[in-house]
């Protein structure tokens, strides 16, 4: 149920919803990305891979810096948020691959 909003919060109320419309897109995106997670596991099971690769951690990190940079976003913001991701998958894949 929406919660009615007072009189100097009505201005936000279509950036709110856009914001909101954007956070699903964003938890879409993570959902296939997780899915592709899933295949690396097997994978480096098959291999004998550690979870964690330094040098691919790395070369994440400063390509989503880049591109953040490019397109606006303070390129901190993009290394905090995917080094937060990074870790909690190398975790992820850890527990699964023994």
């Amino acid at each position: 149920m929406a919660r009615i909003l007072p009189e100097n919060e009505r201005a936000l109320a279509p950036f709110r919803a856009e914001i909101d419309h954007i956070d699903a897109q964003m938890v879409e995106l993570l959902a296939r990305r997780f899915e592709v997670v899933k295949h690396v596991i097997a994978i480096k099971q098959a291999e004998g891979l550690a979870a964690l690769l330094p040098e691919r951690v790395e070369d994440v990190v400063e390509k989503v810096m880049a591109q953040a940079e490019i397109k606006g976003v303070p390129p901190e913001l993009a290394e905090k948020l995917w080094r937060v991701l990074i870790d909690w998958v190398v975790a992820y894949e850890n527990e699964r691959l023994g």
